[in-house]
Order: C-alpha cells, then structure tokens, then sequence
C-alpha cells in the first residue's frame, strides 16, 4: 500500500517519492516552510522534521528567548525590585552626608597627610616672609647683647644690609676718629650695647666715619659729641 504525502496528503507512488525526515513527499511537496522553494536531498535543512531552505532555517538566538512574555515579565520584575532597593537605600542614608565615607582608615589617612603638608608649607612661608625672600632670619638667633629698635624703627630687611650685628664680627681694635671720614645721618633710632658702641637717635648726624667691615662702622656723633662704634644699616651717606 503506498504511503500518503505529508504535506498535500495525496498518495505517493514509488516514482515520485521523496523519503526523509520520517516522512513521504511528492517530489514537488518536498519545499521549504517558509518560501515553499522546491528542496532536494542535498540543499534541504530539516528543523522539528520539517524542510527549509538554507535562508529560512530557523536560527536560535538569545534574542528570541529574551522577547518571551515570561522572561519580559522576570526581567520588569527585577528592574522593579533593584529601584525599590535603590530608594530604601537612599532614604536609609538621606541625611548623613559623607560621615560614614570620612570616616573610613584611608581617608583618615589622606587628611592626616594633608595637614602635615599644610603646616609644612605654612612653616616655609612664614620663614621666607622673616627672612624677606633670601637669607637667614635676624630674629631667629637674637643677640643677648643686641638691643633691636622698635618694631616701627627696625631698618630694612634687604640682602644689601641683612647681617647680625654681633660683637664677635667687629675688628678688635677701635680706629681714633679722624676729621677726613664721611658724614652719615641716622635714619633708626639706636642704643649701645656695649662699652665701644654710640648711641644716636632717628636724623643725628654721624661725623668722621670710617669703615670697619660689613656692618659695623667707627664714627662720632655730633649732636651728643660722643664717638663710638655703630651698625652700618642704620645710618645712611650723605
């Protein structure tokens, strides 16, 4: 008995019978599901026991398991469940700030590193501001013997005067005053801190000057009479 075709459902004799995918076919039934393009045995593609052509062969894909109403709705439901998450979250920590993050060992860190580099930088800014740009600061090794002028009087800070008048860098030897020195007035009011020393007010003039290093000079001072060393950046040539 001949079999029935499985797609007209006619019967099927032996010459023009097309055994495949567990089924009979006339010869020209045997075509794709799709386009119902006329298959053979070498270019057919059967899916589910059913031929395609090479084109319309169904291809699995995540893409189609993704557009399934069940995963939709799984994925909408995580979708919702992350932003209700999300806002208890937010309303757990409205409020607090950045107190639990400042908080954490590294950043205490951080901050502690910080304030070193800021003080630091503080310190050298402050001691540059002393030492007026370049140079040792007169006011961080005082004098014992040294009497500084008021804050209002102090000479200029420059590198042209910046010196310490101490006793130790004085010639031993005091020069007789001669009357071919140059006159000098005051410009800062200073008092003698010791036996050799002068001392003169702000504008008196300063007569037979001589020169006995870098800062100090040997001189008379007219208004008093009297003759003494005194430091050269506080008074200045006529």
């Amino acid at each position: 008995m001949n079999p029935q075709c499985s797609r007209c459902n006619k019967v099927v004799y032996p010459t023009e019978k097309v055994n495949c995918l567990d089924k009979y076919w006339h010869k020209g039934c045997f075509s794709c599901e799709v386009c119902k393009m006329t298959l053979n045995m070498k270019n057919y593609k059967g899916f589910d026991k059913k031929p395609y052509c090479s084109q319309h062969y169904p291809k699995t894909s995540f893409t189609i398991v993704a557009d399934t109403p069940e995963n939709l709705r799984l994925k909408q439901q995580s979708k919702m469940q992350s932003q209700v998450l999300y806002k208890e979250d937010f309303e757990k920590n409205k409020g607090k700030g950045f107190s639990v993050v400042s908080d954490t060992p590294e950043l205490q860190r951080v901050r502690k590193t910080q304030d070193q580099i800021s003080n630091i930088k503080y310190h050298e800014d402050f001691e540059k501001s002393r030492m007026g740009g370049e140079g040792t600061p007169t006011d961080a090794f005082p004098n014992p013997g040294y009497q500084q002028p008021p804050q209002s009087q102090q000479p200029p800070r420059s590198p042209s005067n910046n010196y310490d008048p101490q006793p130790h860098v004085r010639s031993a030897a005091v020069p007789p005053p001669s009357s071919g020195g140059k006159r000098y007035r005051a410009v800062y009011d200073y008092a003698a801190a010791d036996e050799d020393e002068v001392s003169f007010a702000d504008g008196d003039m300063i007569l037979d000057v001589q020169q006995i290093d870098e800062g100090w000079m040997f001189g008379r001072v007219e208004r008093t009479g009297q003759q003494g060393m005194l430091p050269a950046n506080y008074v200045e040539a006529i």
